[in-house]
């Protein structure tokens, strides 16, 4: 398994539990402060990694009406001061290869969205910075498809390579998991991470947005540590009913330290049998 330096405290892809976690959408500087306030004071209670993660602009909405985000100037100037006030690690997601170079300059890691997976310009940009990259496999591809993707990145000269399973599509407006898809993937030789919000939406099920089901969230979180994940993604939100994005699929933030404390309990187990 390649082993990722995000930061000095992050090393992902060594039998250590990481996490990324945040809201879906930068919404306000202030919720943004306080939610990464409370991140980081779980990270230090548990002694668990967290990646923050919120996004500055959500391109593929629903609706064209719906809220996306305060741009990529604006974005990337909170993201930063999350990152040197908290001293916590940023990702965020990148929809055009113009927009690579600048967000480099702050994030540790470059997400490409699970629609865009397969868009080499896309691709090639983000691994042109030299920082890590997770892909979100889409909903529309097979775990073993990701392996052109990885030969995209490595065509680049860029191993810091992180694939993510978000569910696939099946039928209408559901998306479902194929646990299988983790140990598939970690054959390749890269850290697996499971996206356990993004799987429990109902895309377009309320019309002219995604509704979902967040009380899924911790059975398929606990599902994909038992199968061995390197990094857990779920995103969350102080008031999620009342979220501008994907609020029905992310968790209440006064949950996390419980859902990760149970996590990390499964993780020690499985880490132990795999050592015995």
């Amino acid at each position: 398994m390649h082993t990722l330096k995000i930061s000095d405290s992050i090393t992902i892809g060594n039998n250590e539990l990481a996490i990324i976690t945040g809201p879906c959408v930068i919404e306000s500087r202030d919720m943004i402060l306080t939610i990464a306030e409370k991140i980081k004071e779980i990270s230090e209670e548990l002694s668990i990694p967290i990646i923050f993660k919120a996004s500055f602009d959500k391109a593929n909405r629903s609706s064209i009406k719906s809220y996306r985000g305060p741009g990529i100037d604006n974005g990337l100037k909170i993201l930063d001061e999350v990152k040197n006030q908290f001293s916590l690690s940023v990702t965020t997601d990148i929809h055009e290869p113009s927009q690579a170079a600048k967000i480099a300059e702050v994030c540790d890691i470059l997400q490409i969205p699970a629609f865009l997976c397969r868009q080499t310009d896309l691709l090639v940009a983000a691994a042109n910075t030299g920082k890590t990259i997770n892909v979100k496999k889409g909903q529309f591809m097979a775990p073993w498809d990701m392996s052109n993707v990885i030969n995209k990145l490595l065509e680049c000269d860029n191993p810091k390579i992180m694939l993510t399973e978000r569910g696939t599509t099946f039928g209408y407006g559901r998306l479902v998991n194929d646990m299988r898809a983790i140990p598939l993937m970690r054959k390749f030789g890269y850290p697996v991470v499971f996206d356990a919000t993004h799987s429990v939406q109902l895309p377009g099920a309320g019309g002219d947005k995604t509704e979902g089901e967040r009380h899924m969230v911790p059975t398929l979180a606990k599902a994909a540590i038992a199968c061995g994940i390197d990094v857990l993604f779920l995103e969350t939100h102080p008031d999620p009913d009342n979220a501008k994005s994907d609020g029905p699929n992310m968790i209440e933030l006064h949950r996390l330290r419980n859902l990760l404390t149970d996590c990390l309990e499964i993780h020690k187990v499985i880490r132990k049998c795999h050592e015995g």
